[in-house]
């Protein structure tokens, strides 16, 4: 269950440090204006929600390593965990600013402002409400395609281990 907590928790944190650790080595430091523009392409994205749950997701995993030393300081660290992710909330908004510089580190400030007319035209609308539908429907398309390659790679390995004179398999 604790591993299923962190797992959970350290996802969100695991992708934003990824993305500040490329977008820092991807170009020089964007201007404030790009910046500003990749807040508004990930705002209209809706690409932050990705990123909330990274403060409450430390401080979850702090209070777990906490857990660890001693189970029985639950109750403690849960007031202390509440009153961290009241204190803490303007955190969320550095988060958001790093994960703007990240991203804006990625473009131009002339592409920025192209992503931002294509994102709120009507085609940029449709693909920001149908690209989950879509990626939805192409994990579970590749997993009936993986399953289906699955029993013939195994059968094709079987094959090529009898010729090799191994029979258990």
């Amino acid at each position: 269950m604790i591993a299923r907590l962190i797992g959970r928790t350290l996802a969100p944190a695991a992708i934003a440090c990824f993305i500040f650790a490329h977008g820092a080595e991807a170009q020089q430091q964007p201007s404030a204006a790009m910046v500003a523009l990749a807040g508004q392409v990930l705002e209209v994205k809706g690409a932050y929600g990705a990123f909330d749950p990274v403060v409450e997701g430390v401080i979850r995993f702090q209070k777990a390593h906490f857990l660890q030393i001693n189970p029985n300081l639950t109750k403690d660290l849960d007031a202390v965990e509440a009153q961290m992710v009241k204190e803490f909330a303007p955190k969320h908004q550095d988060v958001r600013n790093e994960v703007a510089r990240a991203y804006a580190s990625e473009f131009t400030e002339q592409e920025l402002k192209d992503l931002l007319v294509f994102y709120q035209s009507t085609l940029g609308k449709k693909v920001i409400a149908a690209e989950p539908k879509a990626f939805d429907a192409i994990n579970k398309q590749m997993q009936v395609w993986a399953d289906k390659f699955a029993d013939e790679a195994s059968a094709k390995m079987r094959a090529e281990m009898r010729k090799k004179g191994h029979t258990e398999f």
